[in-house]
């Protein structure tokens, strides 16, 4: 007997004598059938539940947002001309709030204040119309896409006990105590230190601040009438710019310009600072010896 006639390796018949193809049957376990299907439903479960999970992922995102613009780092946006060239009009600009934590403010800082309840803004803001425009805004403000209306950036000029003085005869410089400072590298193109003369000095927790743009800077200048004589409250600085982030092609850091570096500008403010000190040194001199004078026993007086 061949082994056609046992039936092996020889193809199947149809009752009639046809020959037919002989489909193997699926031999994958039930268990691997059902896997795939139970791999689908994981995938889709993953994808519901993200879904579920952003809004929460955003409202903390936006919470952490808003604690680090509070107590630590706040982006503002520069609504005006007033310190250019060297910030620009939609400029964005990073402030460092902690730094006056950590050192004194220092001349030639260029730091953003409120003015609440003593300077007028710069520029005319409309009302919110409904509460979520006013909403909007708020959030815009707390992230330096739109400008603050009482908010202001300005360069530190004067800190408390300084003498400032406008202008020098014969170079037309401002000088802080007496030192002229060289304000070319930062001052706008054409532009004088000063259209008009001042002179002043710092009082205690007040700031002197001057725009770079300063032939159209509402700065100090044109608040001398006011409590302070144009003084700003140190209290009211929110903190320090020190980089611009956008446009990514201004990127870049702002230091504090070489001329407030002289050794002879710190030498006299720190003199300048001390002088109430000084003077109440002096003035205890002879105070003391009249005592000790008056306070002798009799058989040593002369």
């Amino acid at each position: 007997m061949t082994n056609e006639d046992q039936g092996y390796g020889a193809p199947a018949r149809s009752p009639a004598g046809d020959e037919v193809d002989v489909v193997a049957e699926d031999t994958q376990p039930p268990a691997a059938k059902g896997g795939k299907g139970k791999d689908r439903g994981k995938e889709k479960e993953k994808k519901g539940s993200f879904w579920r999970e952003l809004p929460v992922l955003v409202v903390v995102a936006l919470a952490l947002a808003l604690v680090i613009k509070t107590f630590v780092i706040q982006a503002f946006y520069i609504p005006s001309e007033s310190m250019e060239n060297t910030l620009l009009t939609n400029d964005r600009v990073l402030v460092n709030k902690l730094v006056y934590h950590t050192r004194d403010i220092e001349r030639g800082d260029i730091v953003v204040f409120s003015g609440v309840d003593s300077w007028d803004p710069e520029i005319e803001l409309e009302e919110p119309s409904n509460p979520v425009a006013a909403f909007g805004r708020w959030l815009g403000t707390a992230f330096g896409v739109v400008p603050g209306e009482k908010d202001y950036i300005k360069r530190v000029i004067g800190v408390p006990g300084d003498k400032v003085k406008c202008c020098e005869k014969g170079t037309g410089r401002i000088t802080v105590n007496g030192v002229p400072i060289d304000e070319r590298s930062y001052l706008y193109p054409g532009d004088d230190p000063s259209d008009e003369p001042f002179e002043i000095t710092v009082p205690e927790g007040r700031l002197w601040v001057m725009g770079d743009h300063r032939s159209v800077s509402l700065d100090s200048r044109s608040h001398q009438g006011d409590p302070g004589g144009g003084t700003i409250p140190q209290d009211q600085v929110i903190g320090r710019a020190f980089v611009i982030v956008w446009p990514f092609s201004r990127a870049g850091v702002l230091p504090i310009p070489e001329t407030f570096n002289q050794a002879a500008l710190h030498a006299a403010g720190a003199l300048t600072g001390q002088a109430p000190l000084i003077l109440g040194f002096v003035g205890a001199i002879p105070v003391m010896a009249l005592r000790r004078r008056l306070t002798r026993p009799p058989y040593e007086l002369r």
